[in-house]
This record gives C-alpha cells, structure tokens and sequence, in this order.
C-alpha cells in the first residue's frame, strides 16, 4: 500500500510538470524538437544545390590583393592616400586581405617610421599576410625583423635563406592557412629573382632559391597544405607573370598553374591585368602605389569539393577614391607624430617645375660637388653620379618644399662613396649613354673623356648602390658622412636659396643669339651659367609639345636651341601655358645658358629653363 501511494504521488508530479506553462520562467517543458543529426549535402548532379535538401552548397570567396604601396599613406597629386581606400576595404565584410610586397619603402610617412605605420594600418584591417617584396630589404633585415615583430600576421617567403646555415630565414615562413565559411585557403608567398633591385650589402648573409628550386619549393608546400586539408592555394609572389619589356617570360613556372595552385597575386613590376594562362589559372596584379588593387571571387562547392568559378579584375583608385576618409588613418599619423616631424620641415622654395630627369642630373652634381668638398685635395675626381633613382611622383612642383617631399623623390638611403675604377669599366659602366645613370662632369671629367686610357685608374663619386652592384666594377675607396643620402644633399640645396627665381627685371638687355653661342663655346663643357640673359627670336621648329623644346631664330638666320619654356614665373610649364607660343610666333625669353655635352661627346650651347618674357 506504501509503495502504491509513492507511486500515485510520483505520476501527479509528472502530470503536473507537464501542464506547467511553457512561458513561465519559473517551469520547463520538454521539448518537441527532434535531435537534429548531421547532414551530409550530395551534388552529383553539379547544379550547386543539395541532391538531398535543395541547399545551396556554393560558398564565394572574396579576396583582395595589394602590391607594392611603396607608403602611399597620405593623399599626393597623383592619387588618393590610404584613408578612403581603408574605408573602402572596411566595407569588404568577411574577405581575405593580403599583400605581395613592397609595401612600405617609399614615402616620408612609412620611412620615418621604418616602415612601422604601413605595418599597423595592416593590422586595422587584419590582413592574413604580406609575402616580402625586394624594397622590404632597404633598410636591412633588423627592420623586418622588428616589423615582423609587430604585425599580427605572418610575413610569407617559403624561398629566402640563411647562407650560413643554408636554413630558412627566421622572419617568416612559407605559407599560412586560413579559413572562411568552412573552407580552408592555404596561402604560399615568394620573392622572385630581385637581387638586381636590392642594394647587394642588404643580402650579403641571405640568399634567394629561385627558378627550377622556387618551383619545387612551391609544389611541396602545396601538396604538403592539400595534405592538411587546404581546399584552395594562393600563391602569392612578389614577380610578374609578363617581363618589364612586355613580352611573357615569367619567373613563374607554368607547372604551378597543373594542379599545385588556383590564382596567383603578383607584384614587383608596377602593372595592373587580370588575365588568365594557359591552364585556366588567373594572375592578378594592381599596379602601384594605390594605383588599384587587385580582387578576386572565388566560388566553391563544398559538397564536391572543388572550385565552380574565379571571377577576378583590378579595382582602380578612381572606384574607391570618392569614400569618406577613414578615422584610423589620421588616429595612426598622430601616433607617429613625433617621428613623422621630419618630414614636414620646410626646406625653401622651388622656383619652378622641375622634371625626374632635371632633378637626377642635379643630384649627379651635388655627388660631384661633395666629393670635391671631401676628397678633392687628394683625388682628381673624374665624375660624380651614376644610377640615380627617382620615384613617384617624379617631379617637384613649383612652391614650397618639404623634406617629406624629397623623401618621397629619393627614398633610398644609399651613402656616397669614393670609388676607383679602371678606365676600360670607366667608359663602358658611366661614360656611355645608360638607363637611369646621370653623372655631372666638369674640365678634368671632360679631359679623361677625350684621353682615357683603358688601364689607368680614376676615381669617381656616387652612391652604395652603385658601389655594391658588382658589374660596375667599382673598388670603394672612402665613404661620406653616415645617414647623408642625395635626399639631404639636395635639402642643403634647397636650405640655401638655389631653387629659387629671381623675378622677371622690369627692364632688361637683349643679348643676340650670336653673342649667345659665343658665351657657350667659352664655357667649360657641361657647365650653366650663373647669369640669365634675354634672347628674342622667331620659333621656327618644336621638339618637345609638352616641356617646349624649341629652336629660334633671329633675322640673319642665326639659331639658338632652347631646352625648356615657363611661364614669366618660371612656374606653369609649356603644355599648360594658356596660350603657349607655336611655331612662326616671335618671344622674348630670359634663362641661362649651357654648354651641354651629350653621351656620344656632341657639344650643343643651349638656354635652359627659359621664362617666356613676352610673345610678338
């Protein structure tokens, strides 16, 4: 009977509990839910749904890619800085952002900070990786090193290795995994064949594995992330699939793109497609300096493992341009602010717009007129120069100039050097017309060139780039101060009144071109005169529209070649002149003379840098 009344009362509280109301925080209900067990979704028939469900089983994977920023952070003449381009990928929910190289050398901002900046803004917008690039090295491996240290993502190079213990680098590794919606993406990053456009004193302890080796390295880790479960492989690689010269020879191999990878972001040579090789694989690459970027979908199939589609093109700066500026790009700048100081002084006026070549051969000169400040009691200095590189925006505007400005010109911090070197190299290396060498030569130089002999020995003045590039064949003799580049000496330039224009005089002399040429012939070869002189003449031919190159004529048929017409400021160029003067106009021009000396030894006597005075 006792047991009956426990069992009576045990049913009452279960029909009690089980009309309790579902609502009331203060009781449960068991629930009607089925236990929900795994589905596995079938496509056999490839249509992207479920066989079974009806589900769609296509998954887009979103990617962007940016290559060789070179520190454009803030907004220049050119293009848009970083702070619309931030807010534009911060809209990119859920995509993969990465990077394939030369991302920090190049603007005052990322090289006042040693690259540091450009590293953080990369944390803002959790990037999953950036491959090194050549620029990366500019300051030495210390700097990735540190750089490495404070990005929260992995720096990729599965082929750069430790000489000495024929190991891989420490400052990062051959790949990452990530994953999005389920499916995993291994990413694989490389240097390519960079050594010429790498200071050689900047990789004297490491060494690139490129070619059939780079290859192999690749289609290892490949297998090796397929084997680990990646469903798709990037390659990331700081090269580019078609040669500088246009044609299609590539350090990367055609092999990759048989199974080993799936799309491949490039970088290095500065140019923007999105083009498909022969296998079906896309190459991507976004330019430049925030020229555009690169973006990719990918759509993959999760039932069958495999990718349905790629859709890929580059997104010009002109798509993104419009955004509203991102806060954190100026909450960074403050960040930096003290170092970033620098870069804002004001150096002095530039009286007009001067042109990348204008500018190289000055920093020829003042390599020259250093060296003969240091060395020339003891050295007869042939020249001063040599490769001499320049960088976006190429030229400096009329006005006011900053170092941050010459910074962005002449980023690489490259120390002068006295060299020796035979005369045979001499001739061959400087002397003879070549791409991007500039080199300042004054009466001894211009002596050497009319009487070199092929086994003495000279002595010129140029810069650890050239030094260090071992088919110049230079022996380095002295070095200049430490930390002075061709930046700080054209500062000093600047510092003391050299760029800038005199005004126009409210009355002046004309000088008859005869008594121009004259003046020329007497001086010594490749030198400007200090004075400016007034010529007048009729245009009778144009060989340059955009910087008006002209030649003029007086009455008795005498000639004068004049390099270069601006405005009465010597400010506005001859293209944008609004009524710039064409052929058949009488002017009036004021500039100074030269007496030029071309690489095949030609002397012209020229006026350079004229102001257009008055147009008959």
């Amino acid at each position: 009977m006792k047991k009956l009344s426990i069992l009576l009362l045990c049913l009452t509280l279960t029909l009690s509990l089980l009309a309790c109301d579902p609502q009331d925080p203060g009781t449960t209900a068991p629930s009607t839910k089925p236990v929900p067990t795994e589905h596995i979704h079938y496509d056999k028939d490839d249509n992207g749904e479920c066989d079974d469900c009806g589900e769609s089983v296509l998954v887009d994977i979103s990617l962007f890619a940016i290559n060789d920023l070179h520190g454009q952070y803030l907004d220049s003449v050119t293009q848009p800085g970083l702070d619309e381009l931030t807010s534009f990928l911060h809209a990119q929910t859920d995509s993969i952002l990465l990077a394939s190289g030369d991302m920090w050398q190049g603007s005052a901002e990322s090289n006042l900070t040693q690259g540091q900046l450009i590293t953080e803004w990369m944390n803002s917008l959790d990037f999953v990786s950036m491959t090194l690039g050549n620029h990366e090295f500019d300051w030495g491996e210390s700097f990735i090193e540190s750089n490495a240290s404070l990005a929260e993502f992995p720096f990729l190079a599965i082929n750069i290795y430790d000489r000495e213990t024929d190991q891989p680098v420490s400052y990062c590794q051959p790949s990452v995994m990530v994953e999005r919606s389920g499916v995993q993406i291994g990413i694989i990053g490389a240097i390519g064949d960079c050594y010429s456009s790498i200071s050689s004193d900047k990789t004297e302890d490491i060494y690139f594995k490129t070619g059939s080796q780079l290859t192999q390295l690749v289609k290892d880790e490949a297998q090796r992330l397929r084997a680990q479960g990646a469903d798709i492989i990037i390659y990331s690689l700081h090269d580019g699939y078609e040669s500088t010269s246009g044609g299609t020879s590539s350090h990367y191999d055609l092999s990759l793109s048989e199974g080993f990878v799936d799309i491949v972001f490039e970088g290095h040579i500065h140019k923007r497609y999105a083009f498909t090789d022969k296998h079906g694989i896309y190459h991507l690459q976004g330019g430049g300096e925030n020229s555009a970027i690169s973006h990719a979908t990918i759509t993959y199939n999760t039932a069958s493992d495999s990718i349905v589609s790629v859709e890929a093109k580059s997104i010009t700066s002109d798509v993104y341009d419009d955004h509203e500026p991102h806060p954190s790009v100026s909450q960074l700048l403050n960040k930096y602010q003290e170092l970033l100081a620098p870069g804002k002084e004001v150096l002095g006026t530039n009286g007009q717009y001067r042109e990348s070549d204008e500018l190289r051969q000055l920093v020829a000169e003042l390599y020259y007129r250093a060296g003969v400040e240091r060395w020339g009691a003891e050295y007869d200095l042939v020249l001063g120069g040599g490769f001499i590189s320049i960088r976006n925006p190429w030229n400096l505007p009329a006005g006011n100039v900053t170092y941050g400005q010459l910074q962005a010109l002449f980023p690489f911090d490259n120390q002068l050097v006295l060299c020796s070197i035979k005369g045979s190299d001499l001739l061959r290396n400087f002397l003879r017309e070549r791409d991007n060498y500039y080199v300042h030569l004054e009466d001894y130089g211009y002596q050497v060139w009319d009487h070199l002999d092929p086994q003495e020995t000279y002595y010129i003045v140029t810069d650890t780039y050239c030094s260090n590039h071992g088919p110049n064949k230079l022996t380095v003799v002295a070095e200049y101060d430490a930390s002075v580049y061709a930046r700080d000496l054209l500062a000093d330039y600047i510092r003391a009144g050299r760029m800038e224009n005199a005004p126009v005089p409210d009355t002046y002399q004309l000088t008859s071109i005869p008594t121009l040429l004259q003046i020329c012939e007497n001086m010594a070869p490749g030198q400007t005169s200090q004075e400016s002189y007034f010529v007048k003449g009729k245009i009778v031919s144009i060989a340059s529209g955009m910087y008006g190159n002209v030649t003029i004529e007086d009455e008795n048929g005498n000639q004068i070649y004049i390099y270069g017409i601006y405005d009465t400021q010597g400010i506005i160029r001859y293209d944008s002149l609004e009524k710039p003067p064409r052929v058949g106009d009488t002017v009036i021009l004021m500039g100074q003379l030269q007496h030029y000396v071309s690489a095949k030894g030609t002397a012209i006597y020229e006026m350079v840098r004229s102001r257009l005075v008055e147009t008959e």
